[in-house]
């Protein structure tokens, strides 16, 4: 499968919350990260999502926030993911940032050449990627 989305992670469902309107999904990643959506029940039901099913993650790299420093701040945001920066490729407008987590896996995000440059976001640089349950989309083989 092919999709414009950058950021694409194979997990295992964990653990599935139901709610009335909407369910939230947990994902554990190869490198032990979860990665938590929110999904309509509608949705959770049609996939057949229950601990153990094997699912997509998809995550548009411009829906990724990128912080650094955060001396224990907290954010509304239910993803976040410790790592370090691989790479930056400035471009005139934005920016693409990889940041490597563990177990290989790898989260791109797309932000503002200024954000990147008064965030010092370099090679090496520890970093967090910021992600809402809402912006992830699941899907299972069908």
């Amino acid at each position: 499968m092919q999709t414009s989305a950058r950021n694409q992670y194979q997990g295992k469902v964990t653990r599935v919350t139901q709610g009335v309107v909407n369910d939230e999904v947990e994902l554990t990643l190869p490198g032990g990260q979860t990665l938590v959506a929110v999904i309509t029940r509608h949705s959770s039901e049609a996939l057949g999502l229950k601990p153990g099913v094997n699912a997509l993650a998809l995550v548009k790299a411009s829906s990724v926030i990128v912080a650094s420093d955060l001396q224990g701040m907290r954010f509304s945001a239910r993803n976040s993911l410790q790592g370090t920066v691989s790479k930056v490729v400035p471009g005139a407008v934005n920016s693409e940032v990889v940041i490597d987590l563990s177990g290989g896996v790898q989260v791109a995000a797309i932000v503002t050449k200024e954000s990147a440059d008064k965030l010092g976001l370099v090679a090496g640089k520890p970093a967090t990627a910021l992600i809402k349950a809402s912006s992830v989309i699941l899907g299972v083989a069908a």
